[in-house]
């Protein structure tokens, strides 16, 4: 077994070295199109009425922080072995991948298929914390490295999805789809909430998927409210929205423990 952990702990470091490449590459860093403007602009924040403010992207940099620091992690000897290593390295080595594959598309390939470079994604993320919450840790390395940054990247791809997938279906109905517009996103807002919460209680009321989800929900908040494509309504919805995949990921937390310390005590 000794070779084939090893071989994992190497496939992690370069898919992580394959995705900041990818990044790079993806959002125009070496001269191609600056990401804003990729696909004539439909992924940018205008692009459509669920898109985020430009500024809740930045949490891509807590995302690939994190995950930096689980590649470093995960290729100490003290992890080589780990069961919990074996179960989920080649998973998370695989979400890298697809995250590197979508900025590629994004950059080289057309729209609709940016919709389903992301909808695999996030496929592979949701099987993988499933497995992160089927196989629990110890420690904080698997607290914070393994469940923190698998939950937050799939908070935030979750909602990725879903405001990529707006921006092509913007690209393609007819013009007088946007009469309709604040009607349906208002409902995928409500959608939104009841994914958020799910996630939440499929995972032992783990936060960190609705701390991400939370982010990019309050940008598209924002967004509406001050920018354009401008809703007062989507925008309102999409606060009442964050508010709730935060809270009640906390709040179950916060029961879950204090069912937990009752019953140790009896």
């Amino acid at each position: 077994m000794l070779a084939k952990d090893l071989a994992r702990q190497i496939v992690v470091i370069s898919c992580f070295c394959f995705m900041i490449i990818a990044a790079m590459v993806g959002t125009g860093l070496f001269g191609g199109t600056p990401v804003q403007d990729l696909q004539n602009g439909a992924l940018d924040a205008d692009g459509s009425y669920l898109a985020p403010a430009r500024q809740a992207f930045s949490i891509w940099t807590v995302i690939y922080v994190g995950l930096l620091a689980y590649t470093v992690w995960q290729a100490l000897p003290s992890q080589r072995e780990r069961p919990r290593q074996r179960a989920l390295g080649w998973l998370i080595a695989g979400t890298m991948v697809l995250n590197g594959a979508w900025l590629l598309t994004a950059q080289f390939l057309t729209l609709p298929l940016t919709v389903l470079a992301i909808v695999l994604l996030l496929a592979l993320l949701g099987y993988t914390f499933h497995r992160v919450v089927s196989e629990p840790g110890k420690g904080w390395g698997d607290a914070f490295l393994i469940d923190g940054v698998t939950g937050l990247h799939l908070g935030w791809v979750t909602l990725a999805t879903v405001a990529n997938t707006t921006a092509w279906l913007t690209t393609i109905l007819p013009a007088d789809a946007a009469d309709s517009a604040t009607l349906w996103g208002i409902v995928v807002l409500a959608v939104v909430a009841v994914v958020g919460v799910a996630i939440a209680w499929a995972s032992e009321w783990r936060i960190a998927p609705g701390l991400a989800m939370g982010w990019g929900l309050l940008w598209i908040g924002v967004g509406r409210l001050t920018g354009e494509p401008s809703s007062t309504a989507i925008g309102v919805t999409a606060l009442i929205v964050a508010a709730i995949v935060v809270i009640v990921p906390l709040a179950g937390a916060v029961l879950h423990r204090a069912a937990d310390i009752r019953n140790s005590e009896t």
